[in-house]
């Protein structure tokens, strides 16, 4: 039988006042902050105006899309209702789109063609949500954005007057705890794109955010069985190899750069208290905030585990990115992101300057294999207060709420908008492929960690 004890203590509830601070510094350095210079739009008032009219107009579409999706949240993977709502909504207004585009299921894909061959240009649209919080990630507004963007366009670019090229509206399934992205990149989705711009939900406005790289690893511990109590010497405890890999992840923090976390979990650790663990196993997220120095960070906890191993006699099988290819950090392209700002102050909105915001507060998207094939962008636009935290209940209810499908639109606007400007401005153009090019251009991902 089971006796509750009442005098055991609760569970810690964490301060708040390291969150307090950042959120009071970036509000400093908000206000302190001067307007950013940002260029006038080269694209003819009349034609930015029908754009913004366009989006304004397709509201209710948004809106279902929106509310539909948050009531109806499917994980990575599986998100065939929500695909088949999205290509449902583009043929309404007479665009056939491709499901199961790239050979994923939950994928699809669709074009608009300006006036002959020119640049490409993709708007990604996310719809996966997170197990038993929902939208907690706020996909349902980027997938209403990406929507509203694409449909946008399609007047300006079936015009008399249209830009030459193409934009690409691609549905991007499974980003939460996948890399959907990358399976679409590796089946070719990107090798016709030129740029490539989304746009996520968030507690501001923010141009520019740090997004940090991400693998998944998995150490398998195999040690020898024996009775714990007769024998215990003829045994090789796999969950002692576990216990101090755990604590050398512990150790090995204090010598990481700041920008670099890591999370683990014991997911199997042994039967009964009789028997020493022959088996014991652990999952691990390893984030950094470049590209190197996540490489770093991959090798030295390879080591934690062989030395774990060592140490206890066992034998440890090292697996990463198994189930979830890895997703690199952002690189976002500032010219890109300068006409987003330019767009997003047509809507009343000033996304904040990078810097303004601290990068502690940071997560992970496999948008950054794409910025690191292609140039791209991937702002933040607000839809709750700046204190409520992605994947939360508390996000999941903003995704839901008032601002989202006034988010939705601004954000159809400021993705058209910016898309266009790529299309017809040659200048704007070469000034994103320089950058691009400054950075480092194309990354080989798929051999990177290899």
């Amino acid at each position: 039988m089971t006796v509750p004890d009442a005098n055991a203590a609760q569970p810690a509830r964490p301060s708040t006042a390291y969150l307090d601070h950042l959120f009071h510094e970036s509000e400093e350095r908000r206000r302190s902050a001067p307007p950013a210079d940002v260029a006038p739009s080269l694209l003819p008032a009349a034609v930015a105006d029908a754009v913004e009219r366009a989006a304004e107009a397709l509201e209710p579409d948004l809106r279902e899309v929106v509310e539909r999706l948050h009531a109806d949240p499917e994980p990575a993977w599986e998100e065939h209702r929500s695909a088949a709502l999205l290509v449902e909504v583009l043929a309404r207004h007479g665009i056939d789109a491709e499901l199961g585009a790239h050979g994923v299921p939950t994928a699809f894909r669709a074009e608009l063609t300006g006036a002959g061959d020119g640049p490409t240009i993709a708007i990604c649209a996310e719809y996966d949500a997170l197990p038993v919080i929902g939208h907690a990630c706020g996909h349902n507004v980027i997938a209403a954005a990406g929507v509203g963007a694409f449909l946008a366009l399609r007047g300006v670019l079936a015009s008399a007057g249209a830009p030459a090229g193409r934009v690409v509206l691609l549905g991007t399934p499974a980003e939460e705890g996948s890399s959907g992205k990358e399976v679409l990149a590796r089946a070719g989705a990107f090798d016709d794109v030129d740029a490539a711009i989304m746009v996520h939900p968030y507690g501001q406005d923010v141009a520019e955010q740090v997004w940090l790289g991400r693998r998944l690893l998995t150490w398998t511990f195999t040690g020898r069985p024996a009775h714990a109590s007769a024998q215990p010497f003829m045994g090789r405890n796999a969950l002692d190899a576990a216990n101090l890999a755990y604590q050398g992840i512990g150790l090995l923090r204090q010598q990481l750069p700041p920008v670099d976390r890591v999370h683990a979990t014991v997911v199997e650790g042994g039967t009964r208290p009789s028997i020493i663990t022959e088996r014991a196993v652990m999952r691990l997220y390893a984030r950094s905030k470049y590209p190197d120095t996540l490489r770093d960070l991959s090798a030295r906890l390879d080591d934690v585990a062989r030395g774990a191993a060592l140490m206890t006699g066992t034998e440890v099988e090292i697996v990463w990115d198994d189930g979830a290819l890895p997703s690199l950090p952002v690189r976002t392209n500032a010219a890109l992101t300068e006409r987003w700002v330019a767009a997003q102050r047509r809507r009343g909105r000033d996304p904040l300057p990078p810097g303004v915001v601290s990068e502690t507060l940071a997560a992970s998207t496999d948008f950054g294999n794409v910025s690191f094939r292609v140039p791209g962008m991937h702002p933040l636009i607000q839809v709750s207060a700046p204190d409520v935290a992605l994947h939360t209940a508390e996000f999941a209810d903003a995704a839901g709420g008032a601002a989202a499908v006034p988010a939705a639109v601004d954000g159809a606007v400021g993705l058209a908008l910016t898309a266009l400007e790529y299309l017809t401005d040659d200048a704007l153009r070469t000034a994103v492929h320089d950058e691009f090019v400054a950075h480092g251009g194309p990354l080989d991902v798929p051999t990177y960690f290899d």
